[in-house]
């Protein structure tokens, strides 16, 4: 079976993610301790215009090699717990995150005072706080605490804890330059008894051929390497060396105060503890879940029945889909009963855009984009699933092979229904003149099929749907349009946002999203 699958933002093997490259000054034991007495996100938000930033762009420096802070996955997409949290920082701030791929080295330099930030604004990279670095730049407050282990070979008996690795000799340890794992190294047993590769993965692969006797690593990615290497790696004494992990600002920098803020904010309604077990718990570690229990009440949940596979209606007259299953398996952790409600799309784009509320319903659920604009008006919850958009077109189409042939043809016309982002993707790339506009995807596919239209943008799984069921009629073509995040909607400050991201979370930790995901959009070939 081959999957066919967008790329899931929520979906974690977390030893697999774990065993790739690791890098950087510190792995988290637990989230850093909650200050006290700060706003959450259900309260009054602190006064003064610091804590909206007007859209302005936030340039985060990350390494893309340090997981689970920040990575490449399997798929090729950048993901961590250092973007999810600049992502829920800048909703909250009215910014944009611009993530900057950015060496290991050129961060220690800046550290070191031997670089600048011209190219970033905040540094993440899972960076250990100490008093020579904060010389040269400014931390933000902890958001992690760290501790370390020390990897070793499956039947390495010369040692059994730090001391032991300290008095003999002849044993060397494998680390990154840089870290602070490779200065606790260097501590415990001199500088010439360490040999420097450039990045953990290396050092570890250095250990398994016997070229090292051990390596000093952060205690999560220390459990990876062994989950992934059991036969060959174990973790030998007690975690020690524990330390603070913080962002890094430019000395003076005002985004430093609303992202201090925004940070102690996150900590204090729980958003923090969320990102926490989504990205470093175990399923064994969450086995014991704190969810709310609502006693049975309703939830109740809107629903479009027009977006496969998300809702719709099936040839049985019954309603299903994607957003059905995850909010059935919501009320069964939360002990919650799901009231599925058919609303239309229009008005739940009203609600977004400020000209309707939420007196029907609780949760909007129907593939929502996640955009500033619309959060200006509502809540959304963490990201849940990411979408490309393609450009759906008939099966003989032969007067363009791409969406900039497209463009350049005036007579071509693209349909697709107004409020979707889809549809504004179409106006940005011909025009509103060009695009028409119809009542759902369905309908704006049948009128691609019998001509009055030349193509239709769609989110890539229902894009794979309709060519699955038109499959002489309608196919895809070029490369993706453009990706977004999917999430769902609730009234602004609900006090349900948080609950919802934390059983999102778990649903994440457990399998609960992959099975799901599976069971909509993976299609068999």
């Amino acid at each position: 079976m081959i999957l066919k699958k967008a790329t899931l933002i929520l979906t974690f093997l977390l030893l697999l993610l774990l065993a790739l490259t690791a890098c950087g000054g510190g792995a988290p034991t637990a989230p850093a301790e909650q200050p006290a007495e700060v706003p959450t996100e259900t309260g009054e938000e602190p006064a003064g215009d610091m804590m909206d930033l007007g859209g302005r762009e936030v340039r985060i420096a990350v390494e893309n090699a340090y997981p689970p802070f920040n990575f490449i996955d399997e798929s090729g997409n950048a993901v961590g717990y250092d973007y999810d949290i600049f992502r829920e920082a800048c909703n909250r701030l009215n910014c944009t995150p611009v993530f900057i791929e950015t060496s290991w080295d050129a961060i220690v330099a800046i550290m070191g005072g031997q670089g600048n930030f011209d190219t970033f604004d905040i540094g993440a990279d899972g960076i250990t706080i100490t008093a020579e670095r904060a010389e040269f730049v400014d931390f933000s407050i902890p958001y992690i605490e760290a501790a370390q282990v020390i990897l070793a070979r499956v039947g390495e008996d010369r040692f059994s804890n730090a001391e032991e690795l300290a008095a003999n000799s002849e044993l060397l340890v494998g680390s990154q330059p840089g870290t602070t794992n490779y200065d606790t190294a260097a501590e415990l047993v001199g500088e010439e008894r360490i040999v420097a590769f450039d990045q953990f993965g290396v050092a570890v692969q250095a250990l398994i051929q016997d070229d090292v006797d051990a390596v000093i690593m952060d205690n999560v990615a220390g459990q990876g390497y062994v989950g992934e290497n059991a036969e060959s790696l174990k973790i030998v004494g007690a975690p020690f060396a524990g330390e603070e992990l913080g962002f890094i600002f430019p000395k003076g920098s005002d985004l430093l105060e609303p992202f201090n803020k925004t940070l102690e904010a996150m900590q204090a309604d729980g958003t923090m503890d969320t990102l926490y077990a989504q990205w470093f718990l175990t399923e064994e570690d969450s086995s014991e879940s704190s969810l709310p229990d609502m006693g049975g009440a309703e939830l109740r949940v809107a629903i479009d029945n027009a977006y496969p596979p998300f809702s719709y209606i099936d040839d049985t007259g019954e309603a299903i889909g994607y957003d059905y299953d995850i909010f059935r398996e919501i009320c069964t952790r939360l002990n919650c009963t799901p009231v599925f409600l058919e609303t239309s799309w229009d008005a739940i784009v009203a609600v977004m855009g400020g000209q309707g509320d939420f007196d029907t319903f609780d949760v909007g659920a129907d593939g929502i984009t996640i955009t500033p604009e619309r959060a200006e008006n509502v809540d959304f919850t963490n990201p849940y699933i990411q979408l490309s958009q393609v450009l759906l077109v008939r099966i003989d189409e032969d007067r363009f092979q791409n969406i900039d042939e497209l463009v350049a043809d005036s007579s071509l016309l693209l349909g697709a229904q107004p409020g979707t982002t889809n549809y504004d993707l179409g106006v940005n790339y011909v025009g509103e003149s060009r695009v028409i506009g119809y009542e759902s995807f369905g309908v704006a596919v049948q009128a691609l099929i019998q001509g009055d239209v030349d193509g239709v943008p769609m989110d890539n799984v229902a894009g794979i749907g309709y060519v699955g069921a038109n499959p002489d009629k309608v196919r895809i073509i070029d490369e993706p349009l453009t990706t977004e995040e999917l999430g769902f909607i609730l009234p602004k400050n609900s006090e349900m946002t948080p609950v919802m991201n934390a059983v999102l979370a778990e649903m994440a930790a457990d399998g609960t999203l992959d099975a799901l995901f599976t069971k909509w959009f993976a299609t068999e070939e």
